[in-house]
């Protein structure tokens, strides 16, 4: 037994670490998408992959149709082990919808909740309001996460129109912006209809905007190895399935071939 874990600290030594490991983490974050996951999986995911994940979303609006009393053993067990969970934009946008936006903002207080997204990927929001809104939850105590895009196939917001609405996201005080791509990461967002990321595209954008503020959503294993090869370890992925937190973090790492050249250049 001492042998194995001798030989298990030397391959730990010898693999690629990050300076962003520890959390909280600012840069380097992997966000998980949560599309219905049950108590007994969340037990099992935050015990063996908790260090390795800074957010879990609620996808769509499904914090309203799970059971209150799972809901809040989900939020528990994620302050347990330093997790932010938090509602997707849709729920967002359902009570924009409706004009309830300040009742939102209250009810995800009273969860007791430190995240809210603000986004219009199926609603439309003027860039004055949008901006209003990410003040008001700034000034309410909230971080904000933003989402830039619309969710239908075929939208790939320019260059130039992402880094102004970063811009305005981040000064209204947007701690992040997620660039959309839906679950399924095709022909959306950076990708193409086969899901690869346009890595042109990518690099002009790292040209115009400061990117450790950006969370990149990359639901496809594929696209988290060229989106850490072309940009470095410490980007901020979302929409990982917890299946791939594991997977991921070995990206991050070196300890997977994909990226184990990086390290060994170094």
């Amino acid at each position: 037994m001492m042998e194995m874990k001798s030989l298990l600290q030397v391959l730990a030594d010898l693999s690629g670490t990050r300076a962003d490991n520890a959390k909280p983490r600012s840069t380097g974050c992997t966000m998980v998408i949560d599309k219905g996951l049950g108590l007994s999986a969340y037990q099992d995911l935050l015990q063996l992959t908790g260090e390795y994940i800074d957010f879990i979303k609620l996808a769509f609006g499904t914090a309203t149709i799970t059971p209150p009393q799972i809901l809040q053993q989900k939020i528990a067990l994620c302050k347990q082990h330093g997790v932010h969970l938090y509602f997707g934009g849709t729920f967002f946008e359902i009570a924009y919808s409706r004009r309830k936006v300040d009742e939102y903002f209250q009810m995800v207080r009273d969860w007791g909740l430190d995240w809210v997204e603000i986004s219009d990927g199926t609603v439309t929001i003027p860039s004055e309001t949008r901006y209003r809104l990410v003040q008001q939850a700034c000034q309410m105590g909230f971080q904000v996460i933003t989402e830039i895009g619309k969710k239908m196939h075929g939208y790939h917001p320019t260059v130039d129109e992402f880094a102004s609405m970063f811009a305005l996201d981040r000064q209204a005080g947007a701690a992040y912006v997620i660039m959309e791509s839906r679950e399924s990461g095709q022909n959306i967002g950076v990708y193409d209809q086969a899901g690869n990321a346009d890595c042109a595209y990518l690099e002009k954008l790292a040209e115009r905007i400061p990117t450790q503020y950006v969370i990149w959503e990359a639901p496809q294993v594929k696209q988290q190895v060229q989106l850490i090869q072309l940009l470095g370890n410490s980007i901020n992925l979302g929409n990982i399935q917890p299946s791939d937190v594991m997977s991921l973090e070995s990206l991050r790492r070196g300890l997977r071939a994909d990226t184990l050249s990086q390290f060994l250049s170094h």
